[in-house]
């Protein structure tokens, strides 16, 4: 289960950016002289409106085979501060251009407006060779200039790398820190299973750990209710079931109190509710 859901978040991801002339000998320099299909201006944008009144303008950068979507309003601007510029140059009419700057690279747009907030331009991307270098130092060279991008378009960082590094769960290459930004798999996620019965070691498993929503608090609360040693695949399958702690208690309750883990996943998979168990058990005459 977890490998489906790490795998469609990574195809998910698959952005594909523009090519640039005199890039430094990296990966955007394994693709120069290659006939990619992406050329210098590749990378489309369009911008629209507000569609409702708590709505926001909605910047969308599109590659032809996949594109990202970017709400223009307070968050952005809190979370991802280098779009203010465009923010603010894609409020006015006309011809309009902006940039934006990650660590990864610069991403160069021009284009027209109709009206405020609604028009379409091109953008090229340049990525940062001392960017590269770095991620080359941990093992995490991109394959693509396309890796280069997605990691502009989630904002992965050389912080992020060393942070979830720092809390045990290295990204094994570049498409793991991709996964790992775009989830907002973060070290102070990590770190929340701290104290737990399990502890993250891998990108994968966080990955999935945060695509069904599954929190520290998540297993302390399995923990109390009983399962004091649980794995990452008992945890997995617990969460995609909708299995609680108070789930378990009231099993536990009913007089099932040697349930494993698979059990208990079993017993939520066919609807099994606490007070059906309580008659069951009751029927049986005895503590199952």
């Amino acid at each position: 289960m977890k490998t489906l859901i790490f795998a469609s978040s990574l195809a998910i991801l698959s952005v594909l950016a523009c090519t640039t002339p005199s890039q430094p000998a990296t990966a955007a320099a394994q693709e120069a002289g290659t006939d990619n299909g992406a050329e210098r201006g590749d990378v489309r944008w369009t911008v629209e409106p507000a569609g409702g009144k708590e709505g926001a303008p909605k910047l969308r950068l599109s590659h032809a085979k996949s594109s990202s979507d970017l709400s223009l309003d307070a968050d952005l601007s809190v979370q991802r501060p280098e779009f203010d510029a465009a923010q603010s140059a894609l409020g006015g009419t006309g011809p309009v251009r902006f940039a934006v700057r990650h660590a990864s690279g610069t991403l160069e747009c021009s284009g027209t407006l109709a009206k405020s907030y609604k028009g379409e331009g091109r953008c090229s991307f340049t990525p940062d060779a001392g960017f590269e270098r770095e991620l080359a130092a941990r093992g995490l060279t991109p394959d693509t200039r396309g890796d280069l991008f997605a990691m502009f378009i989630v904002d992965a960082t050389v912080e992020l790398a060393d942070g979830l590094t720092a809390e045990g769960v290295k990204p094994a290459d570049s498409d793991e820190l991709i996964a790992a930004a775009a989830l907002d798999v973060t070290p102070d996620y990590v770190r929340g299973f701290k104290g737990t019965s399990l502890q993250l070691s891998e990108v994968d498993d966080a990955v999935a750990f945060r695509a069904l929503g599954v929190s520290g608090d998540y297993v302390r609360d399995l923990n109390a209710a009983g399962f004091a040693k649980l794995g990452i695949d008992d945890v997995t399958g617990m969460k995609a079931l909708g299995v609680t702690g108070d789930y378990v208690r009231e099993l536990r309750a009913a007089g099932y109190a040697k349930l494993s883990a698979e059990d208990v996943i079993g017993m939520k998979a066919m609807g099994v509710t606490g007070d059906y168990a309580r008659r069951m058990n009751g029927a049986a005459g005895g503590t199952r």
